[in-house]
């Protein structure tokens, strides 16, 4: 579902069950979502969404200014720190800095995150899908201004190389929510029960995306 709000298309994703009252929810990356009843009809649905109108627009307000605030905060110099793994490290502890311009610098940084990710998702993937009972078919590091992870119907996931800057714990969430699409390819109970098996405390990582999310950034 599409909504206009300050003069800017926001995609509403809607989730359908057994529920009596709608909820709705953004993430870190400013992606509305809202749980209805099964019946509801669209006209309703969009009806609830408008009354939040005011609140997804404070809130993407505040998500960009985050993002802006912590990209503008970045020293790349031996003062700069950075994210890796959930910990905080001078640029040259992660990279060799020398004699390098910002632009190389940064370049070198996201080299390294990517190359970090894709390893590090790689070995959790092994773990993970035993566990799981399933295999993807491959998976890949990405760039993306809006999503954590992806999983296609032919069983490709996609990673965001940012995850790397998170902690180990909230890599395995991002890591066992995709492969349980393998599975269930909608956020239906199923879905969630199925997450809740491996990790019970899932929610928390959830909400570390949505409390950090904006900062995992260079």
């Amino acid at each position: 579902m599409q909504v206009e709000i300050d003069n800017q298309i926001i995609h509403v994703h809607v989730q359908y069950g057994r529920r009596k009252k709608s909820t709705i929810h953004m993430d870190s990356f400013g992606r509305v979502s809202i749980k209805v009843p099964k019946e509801m009809t669209e006209e309703t649905i969009r009806s609830a969404v408008e009354q939040y109108r005011k609140w997804i627009s404070e809130n993407l307000r505040k998500i960009e200014a985050a993002k802006e605030g912590a990209i503008k905060s970045r020293e790349y110099d031996d003062a700069g720190t950075f994210l890796h793994l959930g910990k905080e490290y001078l640029l040259h502890e992660l990279i060799d800095t020398d004699g390098l311009s910002e632009e190389e610098l940064k370049l070198k940084l996201k080299k390294f995150y990517f190359a970090s990710c894709k390893k590090i998702i790689g070995e959790r993937i092994k773990v993970y899908q035993n566990d799981l009972k399933v295999k993807p078919k491959s998976f890949e590091i990405i760039e993306s201004r809006t999503k954590w992870g992806t999983c296609s119907s032919d069983k490709k996931l996609t990673f965001n190389y940012r995850l790397a800057m998170a902690p180990i714990e909230v890599i395995d969430y991002v890591v066992i929510h995709e492969l349980c699409h393998l599975h269930h390819m909608n956020h239906d109970r199923s879905f969630w029960r199925r997450v809740g098996s491996i990790m019970p405390d899932y929610k928390e990582k959830e909400q570390y995306l949505a409390r950090h999310g904006q900062a995992m950034t260079f």
